[in-house]
């Protein structure tokens, strides 16, 4: 914390402390140091009879220490000067006072002993009522003036504190809600991909299909679809049993997914078929695309072999996702009219 002087004024003058005042409390320094061991030892003594505060002072060393910081402080409030040093040490009281866990009411009954052992003391030198008077009203609003830098510093701690928890909260809750749109979205990424192959599903095709055309469309580019499936993949199951031939399912699956560009979309259209669909693509390039496949799936599985079909769509000419499917399902059926691995377009 951080307090001006022209702040340091403005709490002396809602407190009607003058500097008439202060200096009066001031020439009755000498009265205080002369009685100040007797003071701060009365004043730990009732201390220390309180179990909480007893419980904070822990040991002998921790009493010495806090023995001289009283003494200064009580030399501090009849030395005439409460400036900026004078506020910044009150102010570190309080930091301590709220660190090591001194609650408020234990730091007001101290106040309030304090108070009282040394109005008595002065009381006990001062004989003339009216000085008297005037000097403990003053003694009192420089104890007042003290209490509120001291508990500023825990209104300062605690604001500090609820802060940063706040923070923490604010943290906690935008990591917890980027957790969950992030396991959102792999859910959602989830249910759009064929857990056997790892490659998009029949509807998630018809969804990324329609968006492709649509897309092509406006950019008046062109569009291939790649349908295919493997040949009497029944006998593959009946004579290898199905364990191969989900083998053979999840190798297509990896070969597409090498073959493709970060645009291109591979989909397990349902069962031994297989669609690839190759935004801004001819059939030229596709046909290009075809062959790998079919190079890489033979050099796996040469006894096996892949009926490929393509459909491409003309930019001047609109054609929906159902034409362009049902247009390289009938080119892939072309192609099985052939042995062994072949190519439609």
């Amino acid at each position: 914390m951080h307090i001006s002087d022209v702040d340091i004024l403005h709490r002396m003058e809602l407190l009607s402390l003058s500097k008439k005042e202060l200096d009066l409390l001031s020439s009755h320094k000498p009265i205080i140091e002369g009685k100040l061991d007797e003071i701060v030892g009365e004043f730990y003594e009732k201390q220390t009879e309180i179990d909480e505060i007893s419980t904070l002072i822990r040991d002998v060393d921790t009493l010495r220490r806090l023995q001289a910081a009283q003494r200064k402080y009580i030399i501090d409030l009849f030395s005439g000067h409460y400036d900026g040093e004078y506020v910044n040490n009150r102010l570190r009281i309080g930091m301590i006072h709220e660190r090591i866990g001194v609650e408020p009411k234990l730091y007001l009954s101290a106040v309030m002993s304090l108070k009282c052992i040394v109005i008595r003391t002065l009381k006990e030198t001062i004989k003339e009522s009216e000085g008297l008077n005037s000097i403990v009203n003053t003694l009192d609003k420089l104890f007042y003036f003290d209490t509120t830098l001291v508990f500023d510093t825990y209104i300062d701690s605690l604001v500090g504190e609820v802060e940063s928890e706040k923070k923490k909260v604010e943290i906690y809750a935008n990591n917890l809600e980027e957790k969950v749109a992030e396991r959102t979205r792999q859910l959602e990424e989830q249910t759009k991909l064929d857990p056997l192959t790892n490659i998009y599903n029949q509807r998630a095709m018809q969804e990324l299909l329609r968006r492709e055309l649509t897309i092509a469309k406006r950019r008046q580019t062109r569009l291939s679809l790649i349908y295919f499936d493997i040949d009497n993949f029944k006998d593959i199951n009946d004579t290898y049993g199905h364990i191969k031939g989900d083998e053979v399912l999840k190798f297509l699956g990896r070969i597409l997914l090498r073959n493709v560009r970060e645009t291109d979309v591979p989909c397990r259209y349902g069962g031994d078929e297989f669609c690839l669909i190759l935004p801004e693509c001819n059939i030229e390039h596709a046909h290009v695309i075809c062959q790998k496949i079919i190079e890489e799936f033979g050099d796996q599985y040469p006894e096996f072999s892949l009926s490929m079909g393509i459909a491409e769509t003309d930019p001047q000419a609109h054609t929906n996702a159902d034409q362009l499917i049902k247009f390289a399902d009938e080119k892939m059926y072309l192609a099985k009219k052939a042995s062994g691995s072949q190519i439609r377009a």
